[in-house]
């Protein structure tokens, strides 16, 4: 039995495309999130960021890995179904913690999300990923977008620093150019969204999102999950992001005591 929220045909379009709309999905947490990315805000983390570009306008603010220190968080994410749709999606049995992540766009901010995947930021590989972006606000404009059948791709996307689209490491062949997917005519999934629906997404798919050159702010919170197979792997250089410290080794699973179990059937 698959969770009331989804359907087989969720599962089957996730697997497929590496991205689906769950409706409703934080529909009870909206009013939690807000009041976290408030004090998020007002009280940011190491790893905030304005993204500030020359010749851009607005305010770009991200930061992640706050679900620790701010109580809103881990009581939304704790008391939502995520885990266990995260579990019908993966195919998994078990769901961990990876980070969170908040991204809001003020009104007329310019900067675009750059076209990225996930993945090849992070120090963890495995089939079974999942990725879960949910605006607060309703979506008409800055939406997120997904190329659909990225996460099968041959080759990795080389991963960029945001506002310099400098590589984040050396690429010695191992990744691909980050393409241009509507001049190459991919097919890009996005959706009119209302607060608390999520698109999830594996960490493999190619995803970006539009400006917000509307009068409303665009905030969104996004949550990165494990399952069972996911292991952890060294890059060509630091990862993104970098938790100092954590002693693991290849192939190790992603340690308990910093990534949670958060669901094991």
């Amino acid at each position: 039995m698959v969770h009331p929220l989804i359907t087989q045909t969720h599962i089957d379009d996730f697997q497929r495309d590496g991205a689906v709309l769950i409706k409703g999905l934080f529909k009870g947490q909206v009013d939690q999130l807000r009041r976290g990315i408030a004090q998020n805000m007002a009280q940011p983390g190491p790893y905030a960021s304005n993204n500030e570009k020359a010749g851009q306008t607005g305010r770009f603010f991200d930061d992640y890995c706050n679900w620790p220190r701010i109580s809103d968080f881990e009581a939304a994410i704790k008391s939502s179904p995520v885990a266990e749709v995260a579990a019908d999606l993966m195919r998994s049995d078990r769901v961990q913690m990876f980070h969170d992540h908040v991204l809001v766009k003020e009104p007329g901010t310019s900067m675009a999300t750059p076209w990225h995947q996930d993945g090849p930021y992070y120090f963890v590989e495995g089939r079974q990923t999942i990725s879960f972006w949910s605006p607060l606000d309703p979506v008409t404009e800055a939406a997120l977008r997904c190329v659909a059948g990225s996460h099968r791709w041959e080759k990795e996307v080389l991963p960029t620093r945001w506002v310099s689209q400098e590589g984040f490491f050396a690429d010695e062949g191992q990744y691909m150019a980050v393409p241009d997917p509507e001049a190459e005519g991919m097919i890009i999934l996005e959706w009119d969204m209302e607060p608390g629906d999520a698109v999830a997404f594996d960490f493999k798919t190619l995803h970006g999102a539009r400006a917000n050159t509307s009068q409303s702010r665009r905030r969104a919170f996004s949550l990165r999950l494990v399952g069972e197979d996911a292991r952890y792997v060294e890059r060509p250089g630091p990862t993104s992001p970098p938790y100092p410290g954590h002693d693991m080794q290849p192939g190790q699973r992603l340690r308990e005591d910093w990534f949670p179990v958060l669901l094991q059937r």
